[in-house]
C-alpha cells in the first residue's frame, strides 16, 4: 500500500511500516500527516532487505529522508536486517522507530544497538508519537544546518602493521592540542582491539566508533558526547571495540557522513587507520583532507607502501592529499632516502627518527612524549604539526632567546 500527503515545505519524506499492523499503521500516518513534511507512504507486510527488496513506488524511493517503524516482536534478527537495509537505501538518512508490545529493557537496547531514534512500546500513544516526530524534525534540521567544512579530516595508514601509525596519530593529535588549543578528536577505526586508548592511558571500552557510525540517524551534538572518552590533556577519543569477533561490517556511506558530521564539530579529526585499502577505509580517505601513509625504513615496508601508492595514485584527489611519512629514520639504513622517493614515485614529507626504545616507554606508561621533552621524536613531530597549523613551531619559540633591550648605558 502507498499513499501520499502533500501537506510540507519540506520535499519528500518517506514514511514506511515494516511488520506493523494496518490500524497501528493508519494511526501513525495520521500522526505524520500533522507535520509539515511531503509523505509518501509505503507499508510492507513482512520484513525486507537487500534479499528481499519491497517494490516500492518511485515517489518513496526518491524521497531524501526517511521515518520507518518497524515491529521488533516477530523476528529479532530480521528486523535489525529491515532497519539496515533501509538507512543503506536512503544514505543513513533514515529516522527508525522500534514497535513492540512490551517495553522489555532488552528488547529497548536491542534496538537501539539498531540504530532506531526511538521506541514505541506497549499501547500506542499519539501524542507521544508527534513528538518522537518533532525530535526527528529538529535533528534533520539542524543537519541541514550544520557547516560541514570546519574542521580537518586528517587520515594515518601503515604500509603494513608494526610501523608506529597509531603512535604518531596519539601524538599528532595530542600536540595539536596541548601546543596550539585545537579541538582535536581522534578516532581508532581499528574494527577491534585498537591502541589509541591503551597509548593514552584512557578507558575507551564503554562505546566505539563503530557504534556511532551505527546510529548515524540520530547523530548530534548530544548524542556524541554520550560515546567520548576524554584525555586529561583535553583530546577527545573515540575508540575501537576492544573485544575479538562478532564485529559488525561498517557502512562505507554512513563512515564518510559520520565524519562530516565530525569535521563540523573539531578544528581537527585524526583517523587511525587499520592496513588495509577496503571499502571503509577507502570511504575514510576520500573524506579525508590529508592522508599520512606511514612506513619504515625497511625493504618490505617499502615495497607494501608502493603498492599502496599505486592503488591510490589511481584517484588524482587522493594523489594530491597523499603525505609519504617515514618512522625510524636513520642515516644508517640501508634503503636510503632517494631509493625510497624512487620506489614510490612520490616525495617524503616527513621523517621521524628511530626512538625506538623511549616510543615503547611511553606506550607501557600509557603517557605520550611531551612536547616539552627535548629529543629528536618530539622535536620532529612539532615541526610536523607546526606545519599543519601554518604557525611557528612552538619548541623553536620557547627555546628563542629573548632578544636584549638596547640601552646608552651599558654597565
Amino acid at each position: 500500500m502507498t499513499q501520499t500527503t502533500k501537506n510540507s515545505n519540506i520535499p519528500g519524506v518517506a514514511l514506511i511500516n515494516v511488520g506493523i499492523e494496518d490500524a497501528l499503521a493508519s494511526e501513525i500516518a495520521a500522526s505524520t500527516e500533522k507535520m509539515l513534511w511531503a509523505v509518501h507512504r509505503a507499508d510492507c507486510e513482512g520484513y525486507i532487505s537487500a534479499e528481499r527488496r519491497p517494490p516500492f513506488p518511485q515517489a518513496v524511493k526518491s524521497c531524501q529522508v526517511c521515518v520507518a517503524v518497524i515491529d521488533f516482536d516477530k523476528n529479532l534478527d530480521q528486523a535489525m536486517e529491515s532497519a539496515a537495509y533501509i538507512q543503506e537505501l536512503y544514505s543513513g538518512k533514515a529516522a527508525i522507530v522500534a514497535r513492540s508490545a512490551s517495553q522489555d529493557h532488552q528488547v529497548v537496547l536491542n534496538a537501539m544497538r539498531a540504530g532506531c531514534n526511538d521506541f514505541i512500546g506497549g499501547e500506542f500513544d499519539s501524542e507521544a508519537f508527534l513528538k518522537t516526530l518533532a525530535r526527528i524534525n529538529e535533528l534533520w534540521t539542524a543537519k541541514a544546518a550544520h557547516n560541514s567544512a570546519i574542521g580537518s579530516v586528517l587520515t594515518f595508514f601503515g604500509a603494513k602493521g608494526g610501523v608506529g601509525t597509531t603512535t604518531l596519530a596519539v601524538h599528532v593529535a595530542i600536540y595539536l592540542v596541548q601546543c596550539y588549543k585545537k579541538k582535536v578528536l581522534l578516532i581508532d577505526n581499528h574494527p577491534q582491539l585498537g591502541h589509541a586508548c591503551i597509548y593514552l592511558g584512557i578507558d575507551g571500552s564503554r562505546y566505539n566508533f563503530h557504534e556511532l557510525v551505527r546510529n548515524l540517524s540520530r547523530l548530534d551534538s548530544e548524542l556524541l558526547r554520550g560515546y567520548i572518552a576524554t584525555h586529561s590533556s583535553g583530546l577527545e577519543v573515540l575508540s575501537s571495540p576492544d573485544t575479538c569477533g562478532g564485529r559488525k561490517a561498517t557502512d562505507p556511506v554512513s563512515m564518510a557522513q559520520t565524519l562530516d558530521f565530525l569535521r563540523g564539530e573539531y578544528d581537527y579529526v585524526i583517523v587511525d587507520c587499520p592496513t588495509a585499502l577496503d571499502e571503509t577505509n577507502l570511504a575514510v580517505i576520500e573524506a579525508s583532507t590529508q592522508v599520512f601513509a606511514v612506513a619504515t625504513p625497511e625493504i618490505g615496508s617499502i615495497r607494501d607502501l608502493s603498492r599502496h601508492v599505486d592503488v591510490l595514485s589511481q584517484n588524482e584527489h587522493n594523489t594530491e592529499k597523499l603525505k609519504v611519512v617515514i618512522n625510524r629514520f636513520s642515516a644508517q639504513h640501508a634503503v636510503s632516502v632517494e631509493q625510497i622517493e624512487k620506489a614510490i614515485r612520490l616525495p617524503i614529507s616527513y621523517k621521524l627518527p628511530n626512538s625506538y626504545s623511549e616510543v615503547v616507554r611511553a606506550g607501557i606508561m600509557g603517557e605520550p612524549i611531551s612536547h616539552k621533552h627535548k629529543s629528536e621524536f618530539s622535536t620532529q613531530l612539532l615541526k610536523w604539526v607546526s606545519n599543519l597549523v601554518g604557525q611557528a613551531n612552538v619548541y623553536e619559540q620557547e627555546a628563542a632567546p629573548k632578544k636584549a633591550k638596547f640601552s646608552l648605558w651599558k654597565k
